[in-house]
């Protein structure tokens, strides 16, 4: 079964049978690690709920015809694969439907909803989910940069090879020193949490909290509700005083970075003609158009979605133009200018809701929690065509384009 691929904004925006539709889009809250509401959550029992709100969002869907989950996982033991299963057939799927994780750092959410996606296009499968798990609570520390490596690459001639360990925060000082970037502040993220631009998107999840100046106590039982990396109550003054992070010359600070964070997603794709004959076509919210990945240079991992952006736009025969909200991870400041600029796009399309450095970065989770956020602000701004798109430690951006029903 060939898929075939829409060229131009019309055909982009018509219907077919063989459209890759989403049926529904939801994370749960996006929470500071080590001190937010999910300090003490493990990421599979935050995939657990987000994928139980799934089975529930649509409820005359019967599980056992969802073919195959596919989940991005960075940072969690074994990939999170074992945990990820338990936790898949925990939430209520049946043994028989697989699971898999995946792991293309940062897109690894947005990677895994791709493989559906792809699956479905490829006739291999007409029902699955697609997303993403994170506890940087738990799992981030010495697996950030590998502890043991084949000790020929540390001396490669190949300074590429060599760069793709290189700290995530000094590529953003090069891409801050190659582009002359001035710096940019804003607040959106503040104003969406307060409008409740968010609650659609987010699946409330009940969990424990330890007391950590009282191990011994009994944990107290919570409900996580909001984002509780979202800083309401700092100035963009007081933002500028912070200290470079990373460079004692630098310019990304911990304001202007993103947070490390705790968080999952999951979406829910089948193919439209599916949909039609399981009677629910009503249910379709969106659908996916296409996605693409490209490499650039490791020591400046930031511009990749400079990269993959035009690698999808000529794809689907598009412009900029034509796009109406771009979700760009914020990885740090510095990239994430750098990209609207060299992209030359409208910065008042972009993450309109806020992004990483106000919501968190959960690296597995976020490719599919940006979908989760975009989604509903398609419809409420009353734009059709999204893009989401983000960088890739080791040198790579990725980027997916979908479409409001």
């Amino acid at each position: 079964m060939a898929f075939p691929i829409p060229r131009g904004l019309r055909q982009v925006l018509q219907k077919s049978p063989s459209d890759i539709v989403i049926l529904s889009s939801l994370r749960t809250p996006v929470t500071r690690a080590k001190k937010g509401g999910f300090k003490d959550s493990y990421p599979e029992e935050l995939l657990a709920n987000v994928l139980k709100a799934t089975l529930e969002a649509n409820p005359k869907l019967d599980p056992a015809l969802i073919e195959d989950v596919s989940i991005g996982s960075v940072l969690q033991e074994l990939g999170g694969a074992k945990a990820g299963r338990m936790a898949q057939i925990h939430a209520g799927f049946p043994h028989s439907v697989p699971f898999h994780t995946i792991n293309r750092q940062c897109s690894s959410g947005l990677t895994a909803i791709t493989t559906i996606a792809n699956g479905i296009c490829a006739g291999a499968l007409n029902v699955g989910v697609g997303g993403g798990m994170e506890s940087m609570t738990r799992n981030y520390g010495s697996r950030a940069i590998p502890t043991v490596l084949w000790p020929e690459l540390k001396d490669s001639p190949s300074k590429d090879s060599r760069d793709c360990i290189m700290p995530m925060g000094i590529t953003s000082e090069n891409v801050a020193a190659r582009t002359c970037l001035p710096p940019s502040r804003d607040k959106k993220a503040a104003a969406a949490q307060n409008a409740g631009l968010f609650d659609a998107e987010i699946v409330p999840v009940k969990t424990q909290s330890f007391n950590p100046e009282n191990p011994a106590a009994p944990p107290k039982n919570i409900t996580v509700t909001k984002d509780d990396g979202v800083r309401h109550n700092i100035s963009a003054e007081k933002m500028a005083t912070l200290k470079p992070a990373f460079s004692e010359t630098g310019t990304s600070t911990a304001g202007n970075s993103s947070q490390v964070s705790d968080g999952a997603a999951a979406t829910l794709l089948m193919r439209r003609s599916t949909a039609t004959e399981l009677g629910l076509t009503s249910s379709i919210k969106a659908r996916w158009i296409a996605s693409s990945v490209a490499g650039c240079a490791p020591d400046e991992m930031g511009v990749g979605p400079a990269i993959a952006i035009p690698k999808l736009l000529d794809l689907v025969g598009m412009n900029t133009s034509e796009v109406g909200i771009w979700e760009i991870n914020e990885a740090f400041a510095s990239q994430a200018l750098c990209c609207i600029r060299k992209l030359g796009i409208d910065p008042a399309k972009v993450n309109p809701k806020g992004g990483a450095i106000a919501i968190g970065h959960p690296l597995g989770a976020t490719g599919a929690r940006q979908l989760a956020t975009l989604l509903p602000e398609l419809e409420r701004s009353g734009q059709e065509v999204g893009v989401v798109s983000m960088c890739i430690g080791t040198g790579m951006g990725m980027a997916g384009m979908f479409v409001r029903e």
